[in-house]
C-alpha cells in the first residue's frame, strides 16, 4: 500500500507507462489487434463487433504493449458511452476486472480521465471492481482523486462503501485518499468525508511532511486562504461584500446548498455550525430566507452578468470558506476523539508547517482548538514565531499583537542555537521575499524593519546577547546583509546618477530662460516687453519654481552619492533623501513644461487663448511619462518609509 509522504512520487504512475512491457508474447501479438485499436478509438462499433465476431478472444486480449484491453481503451477515450455499454455486455463479468500493466482496470481508467457515465456502466455491472488496487495501492476512488475529475470522484464515493476487507477509508489507503482531495482542492469533498470518517482527521504517516496528514497538506496550500491571494482594492471590496453559498452536510450525506449573507472567513466556522442545526431540506432553508436576502441575491446575479470578474472572485471567496471549514472540523475531530498522540504530532506539524507557508487562518485556527501549541517547538527549539520571521511571513508575526503580555514568555528564549529572536532577525530573509520589494535598496530597509520590530518584543538584555557563535544580533545582521548592503548602494547611486543628469539639465535650461526672458528687453527701460502682461506673470513663477526644485533635487541626489552607506542609513535618511529628490525633479520638470508652454502662448500666440491648448496638449507628455515611470518607485519608497508598515494588529480575535 503507498505511504502518504511519497504522494507527489506516487501520483507520477497515474500516467501510462512509456516503457513496454518485456514480454515477447504481448509485444508479438499486439499488431493482430491494431485495426481493433482504431475502431475502439474511433468509436467504431460495427468494424469492432465484426472483429469480435471473428476473434473472441480478442475481448479479453491485451490489444497494447502496455496490457491494455479493448475496454480499457473504449473507457479511456471518454467517447461514446453506448460503445462502452454494448462492449461490456458482451464481455464476461469476470473479465472487467483485467488490468494492465500498472494493475489498473477498466474502471481505473475511467477514474483517471473522469469518464464518469462509463464508471457507472462498470459498477453497476460488476461492483467489486471498486475495490481492486493497482500496483501502487490505488482504488478508483484515488485514481478519480489524484486526477481532479470531480464529477467521477463525488460518483465513486456515493458506491464507495467502508469494505471490511479492502478498507478504503482506513489506514494509509484512507490518508492518500483524504490528501489527494485536499491537493486537488476539492475542500467540500473533504469536508463530506471527515465529516463521514471522522477518523480521517488523525491518520498519520509517521513523519512531519506536508503529506503526513490532512491538517499538515492543507496547512501548505497557500492558495487555499485568503491571505494567499494577491487582490487589489477594487477586489478587495468586492470579496468582502459579494454572498456566497456554503454547503450543509450530515453524516447521512444529505446534503443541500444554503444562500448566506457577505460574510467574513473568520465567521465561516460558526455558519458551518448553524447550518448543520438547521434542517437539510432545500426548502427550509429557502423559507428562511429574508426578502432583502433574496433581493440582494438577484442583484449580485444580474452584476455577475454583466462582470464575469466578479463571479470569479465570488468563486475563489467560496473555496477560502472552503478550506477554512475544512481545518476547523479536522481540528474539532482531532480534539473530540481525545488521541493525545494525533494532538501532539498532527497538530503541531500543521501548525508549525502553515507558519512556515505563511497561512495565518490555520494558525488563529489550531490555536483556538489547541491553545498550547503556540508555545510547542520544533526539533531546533523554535516557534510558531521564530518561523514567521525565518520565513518572513508579517501575516503571522502580527498575531503576537493579538496576544496578551504572555507574548513576552513566547519571544524571550533561546533556540538550540544558542540564538535569540532577534538573532534570527539578523538573518537573511528567503530570495523570494526579498524580491517583492523592489530595489536592492529598499529590499535592506524592509530588513532593518523586521530588525527593529523584533527588537521591540525582547528584553533589553537579549539585544547584545551572543549566541554560540560569540555574534550578537547586530553582528549577524551585517554578516548576512553584507552583499546586499553593496547591491543597495549600487542601486541607489544608479538611480541618483540618472536622475542627476536630468535635474541638472533642467536647471541649466531654466536658468538661461530667466535671463532670455520671451519677446526680449525694452531697450528705453530694461524691462521685459511682455512684464504686463498676466502669462508673461506665470511664465515667471513657473520657470522660478522649476529653477529652485530641480537645484533641490540636484543637491539631493548629490547628497546619496555621497553619502556614508552605512546599515542604518538605509532604514530613513537614504529612503528620504530619495523621496525629496524625486519629488522635486517631478515638480522641477512640470514647472518647465508651463514656463514652455506660457512661452510660446506669448510669442506665437497673438493673444489667442486656443493656442494654449496644443502647447499644453503636448507638454503633458513628458510629465505623463515621468509619472508612469518614477511614480510607482516613488510611491513604494513613501509607502515602505512613511506608511502604516507591515507590522500591526490585523484583527480584535485573541490569540492566546
Amino acid at each position: 500500500m503507498a505511504s502518504s509522504s511519497n504522494t507527489q512520487e506516487n501520483a507520477a504512475a497515474t500516467s501510462r507507462s512509456t516503457q513496454p512491457v518485456d514480454n515477447l508474447a504481448v509485444t508479438d501479438q499486439s499488431w493482430r489487434y491494431i485495426p481493433l485499436v482504431k475502431a475502439v478509438l474511433g468509436g467504431n462499433w460495427e468494424r469492432a463487433k465484426r472483429f469480435f465476431d471473428q476473434d473472441q478472444g480478442a475481448l479479453t486480449a491485451w490489444v497494447t504493449e502496455f496490457r491494455e484491453t479493448a475496454l480499457h481503451i473504449a473507457v479511456g477515450t471518454g467517447k461514446e458511452i453506448q460503445f462502452v455499454e454494448k462492449l461490456v455486455e458482451l464481455m464476461p463479468v469476470e473479465a472487467l476486472a483485467l488490468t494492465d500493466n500498472q494493475g489498473q482496470t477498466a474502471l481505473h481508467a475511467a477514474a483517471r480521465v473522469g469518464n464518469t457515465k462509463a464508471a457507472e456502466v462498470l459498477v453497476q455491472k460488476h461492483p467489486p471492481l471498486l475495490y481492486i488496487r493497482q500496483n501502487v495501492g490505488w482504488l478508483p476512488i484515488h485514481q478519480a482523486a489524484v486526477n481532479a475529475q470531480r464529477e467521477t470522484l463525488a460518483y465513486l464515493l456515493t458506491v464507495t462503501k467502508d469494505d471490511p476487507v479492502s478498507l478504503p477509508f482506513s489506514n494509509d489507503s484512507g490518508l492518500d485518499l483524504i490528501i489527494f482531495v485536499i491537493s486537488s482542492n476539492f475542500y467540500d469533498i473533504a469536508f463530506n468525508l471527515v465529516d463521514r470518517y471522522p477518523h480521517l482527521a488523525t491518520l498519520w504517516s509517521g513523519n512531519s511532511s506536508a503529506f503526513s496528514s490532512a491538517l499538515a497538506r492543507i496547512a501548505k496550500t497557500e492558495s487555499a486562504f485568503l491571505s494567499g491571494s494577491s487582490l487589489n482594492f477594487w477586489q478587495r471590496m468586492i470579496y468582502s461584500y459579494v454572498p456566497v453559498k456554503l454547503e450543509k452536510c450530515s453524516k447521512e450525506h444529505n446534503i443541500g446548498d444554503v444562500e448566506s449573507p457577505p460574510i467574513n472567513i473568520s465567521q465561516a466556522t460558526q455558519v458551518h455550525k448553524d447550518n448543520r442545526a438547521q434542517s437539510f431540506g432545500e426548502d427550509n432553508s429557502t423559507s428562511g430566507r429574508t426578502v432583502s436576502q433574496k433581493l440582494q441575491a438577484m442583484l449580485w446575479k444580474v452584476l455577475e452578468l454583466s462582470v464575469p470578474q466578479i463571479k470569479h472572485i465570488r468563486e475563489r471567496k467560496l473555496v477560502h470558506l472552503q478550506a477554512l471549514q475544512l481545518v476547523n472540523s479536522l481540528c474539532e475531530k482531532i480534539k473530540s476523539l481525545n488521541d493525545i498522540d494525533a494532538y501532539h504530532t498532527i497538530a503541531k506539524t500543521a501548525i508549525m508547517i502553515a507558519a512556515k507557508t505563511g497561512i495565518p487562518e490555520v494558525v488563529e485556527e489550531i490555536a483556538e482548538w489547541f491553545p498550547s501549541l503556540i508555545w510547542k517547538r520544533d526539533s531546533e527549539n523554535r516557534n510558531v514565531f521564530h518561523q514567521a520571521i525565518i520565513y518572513r511571513h508579517e501575516n503571522i508575526f502580527n498575531l503576537i499583537y493579538q496576544m496578551s503580555d504572555h507574548k513576552y514568555f513566547a519571544t524571550n528564549f533561546l533556540d538550540k542555537f544558542g540564538d535569540s529572536m532577534l538573532h534570527v532577525a539578523g538573518q537573511l530573509a528567503p530570495p523570494n521575499k526579498l524580491n517583492l520589494v523592489p530595489g536592492a535598496a529598499l529590499q535592506m530597509q524592509r530588513e532593518l524593519q523586521w530588525l527593529k520590530e523584533v527588537e521591540k518584543f525582547l528584553y533589553p538584555g537579549y539585544r547584545e546577547m551572543k549566541n554560540a557563535k560569540e555574534e550578537t544580533p547586530a553582528m549577524v545582521f551585517t554578516r548576512e546583509h553584507k552583499d546586499l548592503v553593496v547591491a543597495g548602494e549600487k542601486w541607489m547611486k544608479d538611480t541618483a546618477n540618472s536622475c542627476t543628469i536630468a535635474a541638472a539639465l533642467i536647471a541649466t535650461v531654466v536658468f538661461a530662460a530667466a535671463i532670455t526672458v520671451p519677446g526680449g528687453n525694452n531697450g528705453d527701460n530694461g524691462l521685459p516687453i511682455f512684464s504686463k502682461r498676466k502669462a508673461f506673470i506665470v511664465f515667471a513663477v513657473s520657470d522660478a519654481l522649476s529653477l529652485f526644485t530641480s537645484a533641490t533635487s540636484l543637491l539631493m541626489f548629490l547628497s546619496i552619492l555621497t553619502s556614508r552607506y552605512a546599515e542604518g542609513d538605509f532604514l530613513y535618511a537614504l529612503p528620504k533623501r530619495l523621496i525629496i529628490g524625486l519629488v522635486t525633479l517631478f515638480l522641477s520638470i512640470t514647472a518647465m513644461m508651463v514656463a514652455f508652454s506660457f512661452t510660446l502662448y506669448l510669442v506665437f500666440g497673438q493673444k489667442k487663448a486656443w493656442t494654449l491648448i496644443p502647447g499644453a496638449t503636448l507638454a503633458c507628455l513628458p510629465v505623463t511619462s515621468f509619472v508612469s515611470l518614477q511614480f510607482p518607485l516613488l510611491v513604494d519608497v513613501i509607502s515602505s518609509t512613511y506608511g502604516p508598515g507591515i507590522f500591526g494588529k490585523q484583527s480584535n480575535r485573541p490569540f492566546y
